[in-house]
């Protein structure tokens, strides 16, 4: 009898142990990092518990203290004022981001890095709102969990704030695929990464109500559930798109609230773009983007690598919100979440996967 899988890679200094146990209500991540004489010993799991509870999806960690701080300049990404083309951002760990250059946003940061009054509402662990590149992001916060602080402990909501809004050309850390962008942090996962599906359901609502153009979600809930169907249908009433992580399981299993029609369910890849370990798929599953080795923002202005959907959603979600000032209502309803969706779901690439149709984000090819 085939109780389960192991899978095992290496990438620089780190060893990654994947173990899928079958027929059970979880699978496990641990992964165990060294780092070079500091001595640095991390070990992280993540486990997807049944109904009720929920995971944040953090497979990878590995927290280092490499940055080297510097006062914030110009936010903006940089220009060339002849050629109108990006300008490689002065961020030093901006070669750590294999995302960027495989999405090849250049062109499409040249006509939106600008948009700073999109908001995008993170609903997660919390956000570390004072981390070196997160600065002056955050503009309202609420908490939803039974932790005292909106503050990001766990630090997952933080990680997948640093894919979206990371301060771009300000001599530190990562840099944002919409830097400009504001935020909301919405506390809705605990600060050991669980929450509960009532939590998520009114982080929505209130996100809606607070003004948010893009919601990302990146958790899972296992079993659907009436009140947070009602709450990602009032957002796509009301002109909000909502992406979120189409789960850690590595099978076909749908998780919510990404299996709902009026929301984006995103899968993650490697940077040859084959299913990332653990990663969800299937028809239920709306596109793809980069989730294996994604280097972020950590609190305490530290930076490190994360694996896993959540981490997919959140290019999916700054895509989106890059997006949401450059595309009109083109049917009159008055709102353009649907044409966003569209014009998205539009320019993925395709590719086979187990038999179903795989479709990775492909910013480009909106602008040509």
């Amino acid at each position: 009898m085939m109780f389960g899988t192991i899978e095992l890679f290496f990438q620089r200094n780190t060893c990654v142990i994947i173990v899928t146990v079958k027929n059970t209500y979880f699978c496990v991540a641990v992964v165990t990092t060294i780092a070079s004489f500091l001595g640095i010993f991390t070990v992280a799991a993540d486990f997807n518990l049944e109904e009720g509870n929920i995971s944040a999806n953090a497979s990878v960690t590995l927290s280092t203290n490499d940055s080297s701080v510097q006062s914030e300049t110009n936010s903006s990404l940089p220009l060339d004022s002849k050629k109108d083309s990006l300008i490689k951002p002065n961020d030093p760990f901006f070669d750590k981001q294999w995302a960027l250059s495989n999405l090849n946003l250049s062109d499409l940061w040249n006509m939106t890095a600008g948009n700073s009054d999109v908001v995008v509402a993170i609903l997660d662990t919390g956000i570390d709102a004072t981390h070196e590149d997160l600065r002056d992001r955050v503009i309202a916060e609420v908490n939803f969990t039974n932790s005292p602080s909106e503050n990001d402990i766990n630090g997952h909501g933080t990680h997948v704030a640093g894919i979206i809004c990371a301060a771009a050309n300000n001599g530190v850390g990562v840099t944002g695929l919409i830097p400009n962008c504001k935020i909301l942090n919405v506390k809705v996962a605990d600060d050991y990464g669980f929450c509960v599906e009532p939590a998520v359901a009114r982080g929505i609502v209130w996100s809606v109500d607070n003004g948010a153009n893009i919601i990302n979600i990146s958790l899972e809930i296992r079993n659907p559930s009436a009140s947070l169907e009602q709450a990602v249908n009032y957002a796509w009433q009301h002109g909000v798109l909502i992406i979120a992580a189409a789960g850690n399981q590595g099978n076909q299993s749908a998780v919510y609230p990404a299996r709902y029609d009026n929301c984006i369910a995103v899968a993650a890849v490697r940077p040859d773009n084959t299913l990332a370990p653990l990663s969800n798929y299937g028809d239920w599953v709306d596109m793809a983007a980069p989730g294996f080795n994604i280097y972020s923002t950590l609190p305490g202005n530290n930076y490190g690598y994360e694996t896993g959907t959540s981490f997919a959603a959140a290019y999916v979600s700054a895509f989106a919100a890059m997006l949401s000032r450059t595309i009109c209502d083109a049917n009159g309803d008055g709102k353009s979440n649907d044409e966003i969706r569209s014009v998205i779901e539009k320019s993925c690439n395709q590719v086979n996967y187990a038999g179903y149709t795989l479709r990775i984000i492909n910013p480009t090819a909106c602008i040509q």
